[in-house]
């Protein structure tokens, strides 16, 4: 990678916008649409943001972390940037594609790279359908929410909410409940990255919910429909001794 075809983008912080000012000295810039690779300087939130925004103009990412959790970023070094991103080991990830339908009737669309969730709005428990592949799987589930998630995003809210850590090879989704209240042990399901899933929202104006994909919110929705869309990809630089699949794996020993 030579200087000059790198683009850095940096969270709004002081530390990492210090840190872009820094490294654009030692390696040059160039705009997003003529690199090769962006590098993006902050916490897993930002990458999120530029993994996004990746999903446009298709140019790998490699993140540095300037932020406080990082499971998706490398660590932050200046020295030989280029050849820590020619060694660089690349994970293709593949988003959620949310189709939400609202109860004014206007329809929204959103990919998520981490999960697709459901949440209730009020102090009513939520009470949702679950139908995956045209059948219904879950006639009615009270809770505070449910989500679907991807395997990347396996370890974020997925993981908090006790649902299952799923290797980047398994083509598995989970499927989980939070704070699940009826049925009380129905702890969620592994789905086959194939699946097409349907959450129906039960008593919504009593019981109204929101969607969110990643950072986008739809409120009061009906209805959401989820599956992985393998039409749309995005590229993501890992250290060789810190990949994503290892990183993934090494989470389920953490105690």
């Amino acid at each position: 990678m030579a200087p000059g075809e790198i683009a850095f983008v940096a969270s709004a912080t002081p530390l990492a916008q210090s840190a872009r000012e820094r490294l654009e000295s030692l390696y040059g810039t160039c705009a997003l649409a003529a690199a090769r690779v962006v590098v993006a300087l902050g916490g897993d939130g930002f990458m999120l943001e530029t993994l996004h925004a990746a999903l446009e103009h298709g140019t790998p990412v490699y993140g540095m972390n300037c932020g406080s959790v990082g499971f998706l970023m490398n660590a932050y070094s200046e020295d030989d940037l280029p050849g820590r991103l020619s060694r660089a080991q690349a994970v293709v990830l593949h988003p959620l594609r949310m189709h939400a339908v609202q109860a004014s009737g206007a329809i929204e669309e959103a990919l998520a790279l981490n999960e697709v969730s459901l949440l209730r709005q009020v102090r009513q428990t939520a009470k949702i359908r679950i139908t995956v592949d045209g059948r219904v799987r879950l006639a009615e589930l009270s809770c505070d929410g449910v989500l679907l998630s991807t395997p990347a995003g396996s370890t974020a809210y997925n993981l908090s909410a006790h649902g299952p850590i799923v290797p980047l090879s398994a083509n598995l989704l989970p499927l989980t409940p939070i704070s699940a209240f009826r049925p009380r042990r129905w702890r969620g399901a592994l789905l086959p990255s194939t699946a097409d899933v349907l959450f129906e929202v039960l008593e919504p104006e009593k019981r109204p919910v929101a969607a969110v994909a990643d950072s986008t919110e739809v409120r009061d929705v009906l209805s959401v429909a989820v599956s992985e869309d393998r039409s749309v990809g995005v590229v993501v630089l890992f250290d060789p001794d810190q990949n994503l699949s290892e990183r993934i794996i090494a989470e389920q020993f953490t105690v």
